[in-house]
């Protein structure tokens, strides 16, 4: 069934359309032209929402990211992030209107991207995991060892050969050892993260406390512009880390 038809069905359509319909016949217009304005109005809507939901947000939405694999270390440290930010959402929502705490409040903009930016990261975690479980690292070694004592003894062509074979495992290696490389980046990232998350909110909860006593209020206003700053640090680092991973595995 296609998206307008869909829409055609849904009954605040139908209710939109039948009431710009009796407020045309209410107002005198002939019946027939009242029912053309309550199916031009129904059409329309209907048209609209289809086109919002399928061609409209096409245009804005941004590609879907990699799923994260389950019981995965990505998906661990992802989970812990997810939970600090969730208790820093609650935290939040109950300094709203209260000075020095509402500033700790617009915060959550800036956890909600570091947290998305986690979970792409997890999502690339996962696809470079996926990739690495087709080398074998163990038959590699043993390939090349192989070849090495074959071309000692070989001669001429087979000689070539031999070395275009050894050429061959040497870039599956070097290919191997990057995706290594960029999976332990991503994955350390993905702790550092997850734990800056879960300190944010203990300093979180500690600005609060200092900020209920006026002797400490100065205290409080420091140690808010540092958790500020700390946090963008991450938030930014994280960025970095992202757009390395994609120049690594293009």
């Amino acid at each position: 069934m296609s998206r307008f038809t869909e829409e055609l069905r849904d009954p605040w359509g139908l209710l939109l359309g039948a009431t710009a319909g009796g407020a045309a016949w209410a107002v005198d217009v002939h019946p027939a032209g009242a029912a053309f304005v309550g199916v031009a109005v129904w059409l329309v809507k209907a048209f609209a929402s289809a086109w919002q939901s399928t061609g409209g947000e096409s245009r804005t939405e941004e590609p879907e990211a990699p799923r994260v694999a389950r019981g995965s270390a990505e998906e661990a440290w992802l989970r812990r992030a997810e939970r600090a930010a969730a208790t820093f959402a609650d935290l939040t929502a109950s300094m709203r209107g209260q000075l020095l705490l509402d500033r700790i409040a617009e915060m959550r903009p800036q956890v909600d991207d570091t947290v998305a930016t986690l979970r792409r990261l997890a999502g690339q975690a996962s696809v470079t995991g996926a990739a690495l479980a087709r080398f074998d690292p163990g038959f590699l070694e043993q390939e090349r060892l192989r070849l090495i004592h074959a071309r000692e003894r070989a001669r001429g062509d087979v000689a070539g050969e031999l070395d275009r074979s050894l050429a061959s495992l040497a870039a599956q290696r070097e290919v191997l050892d990057r995706l290594t490389a960029a999976r332990d980046r991503v994955l350390a990232r993905l702790e550092s993260g997850a734990i800056s998350l879960e300190g944010l909110v203990a300093r979180a909860v500690e600005v609060g406390a200092m900020s209920a006593t006026s002797s400490a209020a100065d205290d409080g206003t420091r140690a808010l512009d540092e958790l500020t700053s700390e946090l963008e640090l991450t938030r930014q680092s994280l960025h970095e880390v992202e757009e390395a991973t994609r120049r690594d595995l293009p």
